[in-house]
């Protein structure tokens, strides 16, 4: 169910004294390219696509310590379909929960009025229940600040990085089978994080590195205006907890030209519900790369394996032994 995608991103780092660095970054901060083409899911799917624009001040209190901010714009858009067949289940179900609760109580007229309203269901072609919706794009801006402690003799820096979250509220076209609902907004909130970014050298030429990231993906979240009243207070995905991500990596420097690297990247997993647009529950990826140096010039490319968690839906479809593998490459020049 997931798409082939790719991204690409450009920074630009000047400094504009011994004391002061100004750093310019464009990206595409978040993404989804999820499309059900076969099984119980069929027409399940969904696009996300963001631009991201960061600009970053940094100050060097001394030759130890120094401390940066700044604020990043993000843009976002996004496309969700929601097959009928889902919908006129889900609803079906809660019919079902609702006839077996009133038969415990012992209420047939609720239980006589439910099963009328199963029925008629029923005979409701699916295609009526297929839903989109498509939202216009919206930019908001989120906060970064944070300070790092370097030790340059042995290559030792620490870094501690917060970024607040920002909250889109997108104008909304859903459609529900034929007819086009009234016009609503859309309010995604996408999560703040913390990060710890260190890396030191262990012995000549070589250097350990890596990172501790906490992001709050449990404010994430998908809740169409008329989606949710036409489900009775569904909603379309979301993710149920916070995420850590944790990476450790070696480089090795081979001579002036060539160095290598290796790390591990571990995401926990949490063992609940999986959002059927990112049925994932944690991942281990072991990434391998190299550098080479000519001049002003630096190449880098490299591969990474990923092995996603298994997970369960909600719907207790399970999403077993899935496995994805990233290629990167990026050219730095120093002016």
């Amino acid at each position: 169910m997931a798409e082939d995608y790719s991204t690409a991103s450009l920074s630009l780092k000047y400094d504009v004294n011994e004391q002061i660095s100004f750093g310019l970054f464009l990206n595409q901060p978040y993404g989804a390219n999820a499309s059900y083409g076969q099984g119980a899911y069929t027409g399940l799917g969904a696009d996300w696509d963001s631009k991201g624009i960061a600009v970053i001040l940094k100050y060097q209190v001394n030759p130890n310590v120094s401390v940066y901010g700044g604020a990043r714009s993000v843009e976002s858009q996004a496309d969700i379909t929601v097959p009928g067949a889902l919908i006129k289940a889900s609803a079906a179900g809660k019919l079902e929960d609702g006839i077996a609760a009133q038969s415990a109580a012992g209420n047939q007229p609720a239980i006589d009025a439910l099963t009328n309203e199963l029925l008629a269901l029923d005979n409701i072609p699916s295609a009526r229940f297929d839903y989109s919706a498509k939202t216009e794009k919206d930019r908001q801006t989120s906060y970064i600040a944070g300070a790092a402690y370097e030790l340059p003799e042995i290559a030792l820096r620490v870094a501690l990085t917060y970024e607040t979250g920002i909250t889109h509220s997108f104008g909304t076209t859903e459609t529900l089978g034929e007819n086009v609902l009234a016009p609503s907004t859309t309010e995604i909130e996408m999560p703040q994080s913390v990060t710890l970014d260190f890396q030191s050298g262990v012995a000549a030429d070589t250097l350990v590195f890596g990172s501790i990231r906490w992001s709050e993906w449990s404010v994430w979240e998908v809740r169409p205006e008329g989606y949710e009243e036409f489900t009775q207070g569904e909603r379309v995905t979301g993710i149920d907890n916070d995420v850590m991500t944790y990476r450790v990596g070696l480089g090795r420097q081979i001579n002036d030209q060539f160095s290598v690297f290796g790390r591990v990247t571990y995401e926990d997993s949490d063992g609940g519900p999986a959002s059927r647009l990112s049925p994932v529950d944690g991942s281990t990826a072991f990434g391998f790369g190299g550098t080479f140096t000519n001049g002003p010039m630096q190449l880098t490319g490299g591969v990474e394996l990923i092995r996603f968690g298994d997970a369960t839906d909600r719907s207790d479809v399970e999403f077993a032994d899935n496995t994805a593998v990233g290629v990167g490459v990026s050219v730095g020049y120093s002016f």
